[in-house]
């Protein structure tokens, strides 16, 4: 039985098998590997086209898609890892939902493989009090923290969330944008030109738009968005 039980989570505690597909792992060639959990092919099959705007999945990767050129949204550009599917998913909910705080390191790492750092700080979407304190903590904090530290700069709380809101799971985008109006405030005076917000699912960018408003009408001159997964799907982003 002990025998049994090693070979079914070895993975956990040895990272030289890939927790997705079971294939061992090869930092040594390939230091995108060094994710504990992910090999190379896996970490390379996150990797597909998107619009670099909105951060969706395109034919081709593209500054603008179509939409974007339509009705461009408040930030510069969209940051991710890829669709909240597996492997992503599985290792987010672990995070959110299951207290594993280690995946936020891992899934630091994944997405600063994927950004071209162009702003001076990074902050993060706040939890109101009350959820912060039945979760006992706020996950987007955590991987803010962990991105800050891998892109060696600094990680600041611009905002607190004064009005606690329904899940919004389920939500269209204008019942998400109605329930999450007046939500938010700034925490205090914003003395950047250039933010990154951090979330670890950006669904349909309501979260991320009431907080860029924020900023933009405070005096920054750009926000980009870092999440972990970027999907048009009515998955909770909260």
């Amino acid at each position: 039985m002990l025998t049994q039980w090693w070979q079914k989570n070895r993975q956990r505690f040895i990272a030289h098998y890939c927790q997705h597909c079971s294939l061992p792992l090869e930092s040594r060639v390939h230091p995108s590997s060094k994710t504990w959990l992910l090999c190379h092919r896996c970490v390379a099959a996150l990797d597909i086209p998107r619009c670099r705007c909105c951060g969706m999945p395109s034919t081709i990767a593209t500054d603008f898609c179509g939409e974007c050129l339509a009705s461009p949204p408040l930030w510069r550009r969209l940051y991710c890892v890829g669709d909240y599917a597996p492997p992503l998913s599985t290792y987010v909910k672990q995070l959110k939902f299951q207290q594993q705080l280690r995946q936020a390191d891992m899934l630091a790492q994944l997405l600063s493989n994927q950004i071209a750092l162009n702003v001076e700080v990074i902050t993060y979407v706040p939890l109101h009090w009350r959820r912060q304190w039945w979760r006992g903590f706020n996950q987007s904090e955590w991987l803010a923290k962990a991105l800050a530290k891998r892109l060696n700069i600094p990680c600041i709380a611009m905002f607190k969330r004064v009005r606690a809101t329904q899940t919004q799971r389920g939500m269209s985008r204008s019942q998400r944008q109605k329930n999450l109006k007046n939500a938010f405030q700034l925490s205090g005076l914003v003395n950047y030109s250039s933010v990154a917000i951090v979330d670890d699912v950006v669904t349909t960018g309501s979260t991320v738009r009431q907080l860029c408003k924020l900023l933009l009408d405070a005096g920054a001159k750009s926000v980009d968005i870092y999440c972990i997964c970027r999907t048009p799907d009515p998955v909770s982003e909260r």
